[in-house]
């Protein structure tokens, strides 16, 4: 295809609200939703992305010629341990947990933990609270919340603590994040009713196909952006945070870090080290076991991806 430049384009900038693979759904200054493209294929683009467009007259399209600096990325960790990026310029993760399907709360620690170390604030929200199969346990939420994480309960299905959600989503940029099934769609829909909108034909272009990312970002009052910006991402089995993100001495786990400078040995790795105030607080109880062993699992994986990015590629933050 050819994108050479006309005297008749025009140039604007626009943010990325919607990524299914290479189709782009870009939003201008005046509200005006555009489709993109990549002007390259160099050029790796995310929702929530502020990007500089070219409208090319000539061939009926809008390109996407540049990504401008983006105040914060959260990014996780391919199997290479190189890091992909999977939304841009928000202020909050807002990862969510139901009873069903049972949660993996090392899948949390992990998203909480990418959020932590690119400076973003974490939130938990437990949905299909009305299910009396509820498993969450509560010390695990009160876990979290001693981390120093919010926490809200909801249920999309009954409309209940939606607008305790709604409040904590105002005046942010968040990514609902979380395992396939937990409701994360269904809590878009009912603070949204109509947001399902503009993505289906994006969707069916990109059938068939592997799609890296697939978000899509939501005005929560339609025409204000001051009243919040909801993202909602795909479901995942697994997620690990981007190696060169992460603190090599706390690796994203608040209370870690709160404990740390009361270790013996100022480069301890809280795993086996003598006099360590990590291993101490777990033992007494001061720290959750089970966040615990989540840190124990996330230094083994931080070791494999290092390990994998080979040779020269030591983290730029420890």
């Amino acid at each position: 295809m050819n994108s050479s430049r006309s005297a008749n384009d025009t140039t604007f900038q626009a943010e990325v609200i919607a990524a299914f693979g290479r189709h782009l759904l870009v939003r201008d200054a005046a509200g005006t939703e555009r489709r993109a493209r990549p002007s390259g294929r160099k050029l790796v683009i995310v929702c929530g992305d502020r990007v500089s467009c070219r409208e090319d007259r000539a061939h009926n399209e809008v390109l996407i010629e540049e990504v401008l600096p983006r105040r914060t990325l959260l990014a996780r960790s391919n199997l290479r341990g190189v890091s992909e990026p999977v939304v841009a310029n928000i202020t909050q993760v807002v990862v969510v947990v139901a009873p069903l399907p049972a949660p993996d709360f090392f899948i949390v620690d992990r998203y909480l933990c990418a959020a932590t170390a690119a400076g973003i604030a974490g939130t938990l929200a437990v949905n299909k609270s009305d299910l009396e199969t509820n498993q969450i346990a509560e010390q695990e939420i009160a876990a979290f919340a001693a981390a120093g994480y919010a926490h809200l309960t909801c249920s999309a299905r009954q409309a209940s603590g939606l607008g305790a959600l709604r409040s904590a989503l105002g005046n942010a940029v968040s990514v609902l994040v979380g395992q396939s099934g937990v409701g994360k769609s269904s809590l878009v829909a009912a603070l949204l009713p109509d947001a399902a909108v503009t993505t289906g034909e994006l969707m069916r272009e990109e059938e068939g196909r592997h799609t890296t990312t697939a978000s899509r970002a939501y005005l929560l009052t339609p025409g204000l952006a001051s009243g919040g910006t909801l993202i909602d991402s795909p479901g995942v089995r697994d997620f690990a945070p981007a190696v060169d993100q992460l603190d090599a001495r706390t690796l994203g786990f608040p209370e870690v870090a709160r404990l740390a400078p009361g270790c013996r040995f100022q480069d301890c790795s809280h795993m086996q080290e003598p006099e360590c105030a990590v291993i101490s607080a777990s033992e007494a109880g001061e720290l959750s076991a089970r966040r615990y062993e989540s840190y124990r699992r996330m230094r083994r994986r931080y070791a494999d991806l290092v390990e994998a990015r080979g040779p020269g590629s030591r983290n730029r933050r420890s």
